[in-house]
């Protein structure tokens, strides 16, 4: 079968003598691809697909037959066709493959290729152009053979300005990447990947989306619904895989209603705070839907605004009130409302401490922050806990290790009923939005004139205990065992040179716990991997931010700065060659003591022979000169503040791995 040669437009697909008689090979024409073959002196170029399973032709071979005539023949199952005309022995398909004419010119050879037709919208169009009418301005993902017709309209949508793409490296980041995009901005972004070991590997991302609340669109290839089945290449029962973590969990198949499945996804992730899955078979994802409309979020979103009734705001009111040292514990779930918070501690002239996943949501140069409570806080929050007579907790969910104190009277505030109360009981649970519910209660408060509040003025006690701590941070800076740098000396330097405004992705490790002690926020925005807490989490999620950087005015200029232990950046490590492809504006910190060494402190603990926590590592600045961003290595303590300057300055990615002693955390 030849194609009508007045409708054809010309593609040069190879220099002339580069494929040598007796061989074929793929080409590219346009979008067409090709089997270009050389034999017999004459060149043929035909459809490069075999109609059996669509094996790629120019693949194969040209071998002799038992008929001894020569045939072109399909590497995956041995389909046989004529170099020259395409024709088949016989007795599978009459037609034969399509032929395309083949011109011979001075500058190389020509394929004529019918023009490109015009798109077809498709199923998949549909879905993301609903995703982006509801907000998607992201997708983080590998692009793979059951993906092909998502990716190609994610393709479209980026080419028409209306999101942005990064490829990743492993699925895992992509995930990450997604979450941490989501934290900071409470937008949800989506993460694809393909069937099979593509989708497993984005799981534990997904869980940490998942359990910190940030919304995030799981877009998954899937295997064609014709060949579901235990044994068909890399297919797994994706809806059951996803179901546990997917607040929202679809296939996507023929007779689906794809704007309003598109539309269910996008609204769970944004009004559950939660993870969507959508599963897409390869062949329900070209279907033709050239009249559906895309769906939209007018009229089906509700303001997210919720106050608690007035009865609760005056008991809530009276027993804050009649407190002398009230303690407000502000959560990851308060950081929307942190001004209401902040006047309310004014009001009350009382601390103001955070879980650790609400780090740096008030400034530490804040007369009445108190710093970070539980294991990986300061020795300020415990004194207050230890000597308040009343604690306001707000969006915080009370997790073993905050180590709020259960016995301590307890006004707790949260927009999630199954937080309130949630371990045990509180005096005074309320349930409503946080910067909703507080100036109501400074409100009563207020109305209440000067002797409306028992509270003594706590500042300067909040000063004296943080002289003390300061104090013993400055002494541990020549902490010295000829091992490395201490990390109290990493981050007083950081403290001095993280600009104000920089989003800070914090890794899992020894690492966290250094900079939840030691580190001092002035406005940073910090990231972490909450209540997972998993390792690797650090550096995709700064890749993340460094989108929302780009996405979103609010975020616009702002430094991404981000930190991580050698095994956590180790798992993800080649995404720094991402960032390089993409230019990610990121400095990245890396703490590499050649262990994992809070898993060795644990083994200490536990009373068990450290084993099996050391690490062979590269030198990672090289490693990351290799991949063409800046990589900087500090070994002195005095080289700290230089490198740090040098890095942040720096427009693109940066590396400075700082070689720091294991035990000094």
């Amino acid at each position: 079968m030849t194609t009508d040669q007045q409708t054809l437009e010309w593609h040069k697909v190879a220099e002339k003598g580069k494929l040598p008689e007796g061989r074929v090979a793929s080409v590219t024409a346009g979008r067409k691809t090709l089997a270009l073959v050389h034999f017999d002196g004459r060149y043929a170029a035909m459809d490069n697909r075999c109609p059996h399973q669509g094996g790629p032709l120019g693949e194969g071979s040209i071998e002799k037959g038992v008929d001894d005539k020569c045939w072109l023949r399909c590497p995956w199952h041995g389909w046989d066709f004529d170099p020259l005309t395409g024709k088949p022995p016989g007795g599978h398909e009459d037609s034969g493959q399509e032929m395309f004419p083949v011109e011979e010119r001075a500058d190389g050879l020509y394929v004529g290729v019918p023009p490109e037709p015009d798109h077809v919208r498709t199923s998949t169009d549909v879905i993301a152009e609903t995703m982006v009418n509801w907000g998607l301005k992201r997708v983080f993902g590998m692009v793979g053979h059951s993906n092909l017709g998502l990716a190609d309209a994610f393709r479209l949508q980026e080419e028409a300005g209306n999101l942005a793409y990064v490829g990743i490296r492993h699925e895992g980041a992509a995930s990450f990447a997604a979450s941490g995009y989501a934290k900071l901005t409470g937008k949800p972004a989506a993460c694809m990947t393909i069937a099979g070991p593509g989708a497993t590997n984005m799981m534990t991302g997904l869980w940490d989306a998942k359990v910190d609340r940030a919304p995030i669109v799981a877009c998954a290839g899937q295997v064609q619904v014709q060949v579901f089945s235990p044994f068909a290449f890399q297919d797994i029962d994706l809806h059951s895989a996803f179901a546990p973590v997917g607040e929202f969990n679809q296939l996507v198949l023929h007779a689906s209603n794809y704007a309003e499945v598109a539309s269910l996804a996008m609204k769970s992730a944004i009004v559950e705070r939660d993870v969507s899955v959508l599963i897409f078979p390869d062949d329900a994802q070209t279907l033709p839907a050239p009249d559906m409309k895309a769906g939209r979020p007018d009229g089906r979103l509700a303001a997210p605004r919720m106050a608690p009734a007035s009865d609760v705001v005056k008991a809530a009111s009276e027993k804050i009130s009649a407190a002398k040292r009230p303690l407000i514990i502000a959560g990851y779930g308060a950081r929307e409302a942190m001004d209401a918070v902040i006047d309310l501690a004014e009001t009350l002239n009382c601390p103001v401490v955070t879980t650790f996943k609400a780090k740096g949501q008030i400034p530490d140069t804040h007369p009445l922050a108190g710093g970070v409570l539980g294991r990986s806080g300061t020795p300020i929050a415990s004194w207050f806990m230890n000597e308040c007579d009343l604690i306001i907790a707000v969006g915080a969910s009370f997790s073993h290790h905050t180590g709020i104190e259960p016995k301590k009277p307890i006004v707790q505030i949260d927009f999630d009923r199954m937080h309130l109360g949630k371990g045990h009981a509180v005096d005074v649970p309320v349930w409503g939005e946080i910067g909703l519910t507080l100036p109501l209660i400074r409100g009563r408060l207020s109305a209440q004139g000067a002797g409306g509040s028992a509270a003594s003025d706590q500042r300067k006690e909040i000063a004296d205990r943080w002289a003390i701590w300061r104090q013993e941070k400055e002494r541990r800076l020549s902490d010295n065992r000829g091992r490395g740098i201490n990390a109290a000396s990493l981050f007083a330097a950081m403290t001095k040179i993280v600009p104000a405004d920089a989003v800070m992705p914090v890794d899992v490790g020894n690492n966290t716990y250094s900079f939840g002690r030691y580190f001092e926020p002035c406005g940073q925005r910090i990231l972490m991997s909450g209540y997972l807490g998993s390792i690797g989490f650090g550096f995709p999620a700064a890749m993340g931010a460094w989108a929302a950087t780009q996405d979103f005015p609010d975020y616009a200029g702002r430094k991404v700065v981000s930190v991580s232990g050698d095994g956590g950046f180790g798992q993800y490590a080649m995404e720094f060659a991402t960032a390089v492809h993409y230019n990610m504006d990121i400095a990245h910190v890396l703490m590499n003591n050649s262990e994992l060494g809070k898993i060795s402190k644990e083994q200490r603990s536990g009373e068990w022979p450290v084993w099996q926590t050391g690490l062979t590592n590269p030198n990672f600045a090289e490693l990351a000169k290799s991949c063409g961003g800046m990589g900087l290595r500090v070994e002195n303590a005095d080289q700290l503040e230089a490198a740090l300057k040098e890095a942040i300055a720096h427009s693109g990615p940066a590396l400075v791995e700082v070689v720091t002693d294991a035990e000094l955390v």
